[in-house]
């Protein structure tokens, strides 16, 4: 399970490096991909396979499965944490989520997503109001 809020940099070649308590999970290999919001989501492999079933076997003739389905697969990079638990962030990934230096790697349950800190501040700013309402819709009656 991944949770937390961690705060990496990201290198002049593009690497980050991730949080030491998520490398047993990640290190036999992960997925990262384009996420919502402008993050990017990695999961861990195995993770990443049984969503990738599950997206692939929604029906080809609806437009809109076949422009996730692209979009999705188009935009993912294999990669496996080197030994100092580096992975090396795709240009195009990073452009996407507009990651420069300063990053969030938080802890969503079944993966980490990779914001920029700026546009990670941004979104909590902007959020913080929705969570208490968010929580009756997604939990209703449990709090």
């Amino acid at each position: 399970m991944f949770l937390g809020t961690h705060t990496p940099k990201l290198d002049d070649k593009g690497r980050l490096t991730l949080p030491a308590k998520f490398r047993d999970a990640l290190a036999g290999g992960l997925m990262v991909t384009k996420g919502q919001d402008h993050c990017l989501y990695v999961f861990p492999r195995a993770e990443f396979e049984d969503m990738a079933r599950k997206v692939a076997a929604a029906p080809l003739t609806n437009e809109a499965v076949r422009a996730y389905q692209r979009y999705l697969f188009a935009g993912t990079d294999e990669q496996r944490p080197d030994g100092q638990g580096r992975i090396t962030v795709a240009p195009e990934l990073r452009r996407y989520a507009g990651l420069a230096k300063d990053c969030v790697v938080i802890g969503a349950i079944t993966r980490l997503e990779i914001w920029d800190a700026k546009a990670w501040q941004t979104y909590l700013d902007e959020h913080e109001d929705d969570y208490s309402q968010a929580r009756e819709e997604v939990l209703p009656g449990v709090f």
